[in-house]
């Protein structure tokens, strides 16, 4: 009997190399000098691109439509995991957003998955407009601020009203921002430097392992801090206010410690408050620059506040009847990332598009670059939120994966567009006008896509 033959047609190709690898740290050159060119340059050398960081190749996924089959169709076949991954498993933990595929994953986004209901988001609406309107407020006017900063400490400060409740220490938000940029830092040194640099007790390594184990013990005092608040809250002899008070969305998950245990909690905690911040806060500074830029898209801004709030403050129910800051926020993510690389790895030996990718290697997709197809997004480097409106976002639908997509899609997607809303909103409607004192910021890729500067001045 004859062998069997394979005709050409299913014979897997060769996965196309990336130029410009150097010996020992493959491309990680490019990806610490120049990571946003570069990843978006892959989609000129095919829909699966072989790269290497450091000694290892990865396989960088330049089709949306390959994508959705890594992260849905297929999404057995291609785990969470790879070097971006384990590198920020170091601070994470076992967290939502980077333990493995299986029984505990899916036991824990059961657990944690009332906390984001819309309907649970909008019991503490109101009070994180509170926090974020008293915040906003206390900046003086007619003094440069870093916006970017200011950005994230607002974020991290609404989402712990909303997480822990409204008396949580102030110590406790101000060290986990001072934290969170080294961390960051240190975490994508992580990712494109070789295996073995990391492990040296280099002076960065050290300092990059000191401040992921007081990032914890300041979690470990949010928790039980909020552990002896809610006790207090369900004693016969609290004060009305603190028994009149709804707990915070993680009373959620203390109620389930002992299905937990302690350290998953702490780990469920830092992967919270770290998308908050990181995400959130990018999010929000790079769209008060593109107001500056844009000033017909701010006062389609103001003009809609001023229809839907008139004189009064804005209320956490107004939030559906502003579309087109919601498209706003949505083209400033599209425009930003704000991921720019995430990784998964092969169970197994998978063809994918057409090429073999081998069991254990890292799979790669970017949001950022495919947010940035003019394909899907003529001119994409031009601020459009109209590309938002129902006649238009189809053509990009596909291709938009800020939130990722399938069964790892971001649990805090709902609490997100909520947040974003509400720090616009009480920005806009604080001050009638802001303008940029810095000069144009670039962009740099960390774990998200931050400006490198950006200061601006608020004029009552």
């Amino acid at each position: 009997m004859n062998a069997p033959t394979t005709s050409p047609a299913d014979t897997p190709t060769p996965v196309p190399t990336a130029p410009g690898a150097r010996p020992l740290i493959g491309h990680g050159h490019r990806l610490a000098r120049d990571p946003l060119p570069f990843i978006t340059s892959l989609r000129e050398h095919g829909g699966v691109v072989r790269i290497r960081i450091g000694p290892t190749p990865a396989y960088v996924v330049t089709d949306p439509a390959l994508t959705r089959r890594v992260l849905v169709t297929d999404a057995a076949d291609f785990t969470k995991g790879g070097r971006i991954i384990d590198a920020l498993r170091v601070f994470f933990g076992d967290g939502l957003a980077t333990v493995a595929d299986g029984d505990t994953h899916l036991r824990n986004r059961r657990l944690m998955q009332p906390m984001f209901n819309k309907a649970h988001i909008a019991e503490r609406g109101d009070a994180m407009i509170e926090q974020v309107r008293t915040l906003v407020a206390a900046w003086p006017g007619e003094r440069p601020r870093d916006v970017y900063a200011d950005m994230n400490a607002i974020t991290l400060a609404a989402f712990l009203v909303a997480l822990f409740g409204a008396d949580l220490p102030g110590h406790l938000a101000g060290e986990f921002t001072a934290l969170m940029p080294a961390i960051m830092e240190g975490t994508i040194r992580q990712t494109i430097l070789p295996g073995w640099v990391t492990r040296l007790p280099l002076p960065m390594n050290r300092s990059h392992a000191a401040r992921v184990a007081r990032l914890r013990a300041l979690i470990d005092q949010a928790i039980d801090h909020h552990g002896t608040a809610g006790a207090t809250a369900g004693c016969p002899h609290a004060s009305a206010t603190r028994a009149d008070e709804k707990p915070g969305l993680f009373a959620t998950l203390l109620a389930a410690e002992d299905s937990l245990g302690r350290q998953q909690l702490q780990d469920e905690a830092i992967t919270l408050l770290t998308g908050a911040i990181e995400t959130t806060g990018t999010t929000l500074a790079w769209t008060l620059y593109e107001l500056t830029r844009n000033p017909g898209i701010e006062r389609r801004l103001r003009e809609e506040l001023e229809s839907v709030c008139g004189d009064r403050p804005l209320r956490y129910d107004d939030l559906d009847r502003l579309p087109y800051s919601r498209r706003v926020l949505q083209e400033a993510i599209r425009k930003y990332g704000p991921a720019w690389m995430v990784t998964r790895t092969a169970a197994r030996d998978v063809d994918l598009g057409g090429h073999r990718i081998p069991r254990g290697a890292d799979v790669v997709w970017s949001p950022y670059l495919h947010q940035h197809d003019p394909d899907r997004f003529p001119d994409p480097d031009a601020f459009d939120p109209d590309r938002w409106t129902p006649e238009r976002a189809p053509a990009g639908r596909d291709s938009f994966l800020a939130f990722g997509d399938g069964r790892r899609k971001c649990i805090g997607e709902n609490f997100a567009w909520a947040e974003l809303q509400i720090i616009l909103a009480t920005v806009l409607r604080t001050w009638p006008r802001f303008e940029l004192t810095s000069r144009p910021p670039r962009a740099q890729a960390v774990v998200t896509v931050k400006p490198d500067t950006m200061t601006m001045v608020f004029l009552a």
